[in-house]
């Protein structure tokens, strides 16, 4: 198991990386709480449930068993409705602010149990155990939590860090190979802006990364992790660096919102919205063609990449409400080459509708 340490401003706790994790996560627990007494609440899905309860809550002696609360898999899902409830049924449980709440699933069961943590009682300790690899690469780290609202993304929220993080990539056995092609994109969006290694790593192995081997995927997730960590840690509130980690999202989360959330999983939409700021970054002469070809091949060997239809001025609405946006200044992520991301207040509607047109040439077929 390999930990990797975030470090902020207001926040230092360890990311554990490996294998063979969640039966031994009672202990890792117990440590992690300073009362004996404190109860222990894990958030999941059903469908995690099933695959994985079984596992998880083996770990835990017969009388300290956690209680189980569910929320069901989807973005339609990720709504305030859904905090209230789950919020009440904390409270009827007897939960108060030594409990510690267990976010185990992917990124939405992460980033609504976050926020959940962030809220009730005022703040309450919590632990993210993510069990897809979207998550484990990326969402799980950083203390970003949230939900969505019909107009956008993650448009309510709270900086809230987990005391932990426990990956474990054994989880990983049961993710359909759509799912880990699509958190998989994420970790090529790191390998593009900060960590030319991982981004070697991935063209190197994408058999055996997409074969499943733990070996390779532990490699993945710990240099991600590693990645987003170094960067959270040099600014955690997103006022300047850590926007580069947004890379791709402006165009990919208007295309989530365009297609209803249903079309596209997360990491494919960003991989439609960093193909379009790899053509942005290149029609500027930022980005050496060489550079944009490598990306653009390392994007379609992870895929293929789902189709979609959408109409521009859509995607431009949908682009217009993104969070980095100040004081009317549309804030964009672009790349100057492999390991190095810029962030630009310049980029045009007709850049936008260009890059548009070119990704929804080959997204239509």
């Amino acid at each position: 198991m390999r930990t990797i340490h975030v470090k902020t401003a207001s926040a230092s706790y360890p990311v554990h990386v490996g294998s063979n994790i969640l039966p031994h996560l009672a202990s890792h627990l117990r440590k992690l709480t300073p009362k004996t007494s404190s109860r222990i609440f894990v958030l999941t899905s059903p469908q995690i449930w099933a695959l994985w309860g079984r596992q998880l809550a083996s770990a835990f002696p017969k009388e300290h068993l956690p209680t189980v609360l569910f929320l069901p898999v989807g973005e339609q899902y990720k709504r305030l409705s859904n905090v209230e409830r789950l919020a009440i049924e904390l409270s009827q449980a007897g939960a108060d602010r030594s409990s510690l709440l267990v976010a185990f699933g992917g990124g939405i069961i992460g980033d609504l149990g976050g926020f959940l943590a962030a809220i009730f009682m005022r703040g309450i300790p919590y632990v993210q155990v993510p069990t897809t690899l979207l998550a484990q690469v990326d969402s799980s780290v950083g203390g970003k939590t949230g939900v969505n609202l019909t107009t956008g993304k993650n448009l309510i929220g709270s900086f809230h860090h987990p005391l932990a993080v426990f990956a474990d990539v054994e989880t990983l056995e049961t993710l359909p190979q759509r799912e880990l092609r699509a958190g998989l994109f994420e970790s090529i969006k790191s390998g593009i802006i900060r960590d030319p290694k991982l981004f070697r790593f991935l063209e190197q192995n994408h058999e055996s990364i997409l074969a499943g081997e733990p070996a390779a995927l532990q490699r993945v997730v710990s240099a991600s992790v590693a990645m987003k960590a170094e960067v959270v840690g040099i600014d955690e509130r997103e006022s300047g660096l850590r926007m580069i980690l947004n890379f791709g999202h402006t165009l990919g989360h208007a295309i989530e919102a365009v297609t209803g959330y249903k079309k596209l999983l997360h990491g494919e939409a960003i991989a439609w919205g960093m193909l379009a700021a790899v053509r942005v970054s290149r029609s500027r002469h930022l980005l050496p063609e060489k550079d944009a070809a490598r990306m653009e091949q390392l994007i379609y060997a992870y895929g293929p990449l789902p189709h979609f239809r959408a109409r521009i001025p859509d995607l431009l609405d949908a682009a217009g409400r993104d969070k980095k946006n100040r004081a009317g200044a549309r804030r964009f992520v672009l790349t100057s080459g492999i390991g190095n991301a810029v962030v630009v207040e310049d980029v045009t509607e007709a850049e936008l509708i260009s890059a548009l047109e070119s990704i929804l040439r080959e997204a239509v077929r």
